[in-house]
C-alpha cells in the first residue's frame, strides 16, 4: 500500500514537471557538486530575487516529464546531480547561471531550454551575453525619443535665432531715434 502512495506522489511530481516545463520561457540545468552552503544560499537568493525558481530535482523525473516532447534530447544532460532553474523570462535564468559558472570553478552548467528549443553550454552563454528586456526597451524607446529631441531642439534653435534678430531690430531703432 506504501509503495502505491510512493509511486502517486512520483507521478504528481512528474505532471508537475512536465507543466512546468511546458510554461517555462527558459531553463537552465547545471551540476552544483562542490558548491558551499554559502555560495548555494547566495545563488539562491539572486534566483528569488529574479522571480526564478532554482531547485535540485531528481533527472528520473525530468526524464519522465520531458519523455515523448520535443525537449526529450534534454535526456542526454541528465547525468550526475542537476539543478535546474525555471522561469518565464528567457534570458535571466541565463545571465545569473553563467555568471555563477564563471566565478565558481566547481558549478558546471549542462543544457538549458529557450521557448522549447534545447540550447547547450554555448547556447547559454549567447543568452547571457544579451541585455536585459529593459535594458532593450530602454535603448528603444531611447532610438525613439532621439528624432523628437533632436526636431525640437531645432526649432527651438529657430525661435531663439529669430528673437534675438527682432531684439537686434529693436535696439537698431531705438538708438536711431535717440
Amino acid at each position: 500500500m506504501a509503495s502505491e502512495k510512493i509511486l502517486e506522489i512520483k507521478k504528481q511530481q512528474v505532471r508537475d514537471m512536465a507543466a512546468k516545463l511546458n510554461e517555462a520561457g527558459s531553463i537552465v540545468l547545471a551540476d552544483y557538486r562542490g558548491l558551499t552552503v554559502e555560495e548555494d544560499t547566495e545563488l539562491r537568493s539572486k534566483m528569488r530575487e529574479e522571480g526564478i525558481e532554482y531547485k535540485v530535482i531528481k533527472n528520473n523525473i525530468i526524464k519522465h516529464a520531458v519523455q515523448g516532447t520535443e525537449l526529450e534530447s534534454l535526456m542526454e544532460f541528465l547525468v550526475g546531480p542537476t539543478s535546474m532553474a525555471i522561469s518565464k523570462d528567457e534570458v535571466a535564468p541565463a545571465k545569473i547561471m553563467f555568471k555563477f559558472a564563471k566565478s565558481l570553478e566547481e558549478f558546471e552548467l549542462k543544457a538549458g531550454v529557450v521557448n522549447g528549443k534545447v540550447v547547450d553550454i554555448a547556447g547559454i552563454e549567447q543568452l547571457a551575453k544579451l541585455p536585459s528586456k529593459e535594458e532593450l526597451i530602454a535603448k528603444m524607446l531611447g532610438s525613439m525619443n532621439s528624432p523628437i529631441t533632436g526636431f525640437v531642439t531645432v526649432l527651438s534653435a529657430n525661435i531663439k535665432g529669430l528673437a534675438i534678430a527682432l531684439n537686434a531690430i529693436i535696439e537698431k531703432k531705438q538708438s536711431e531715434s535717440a
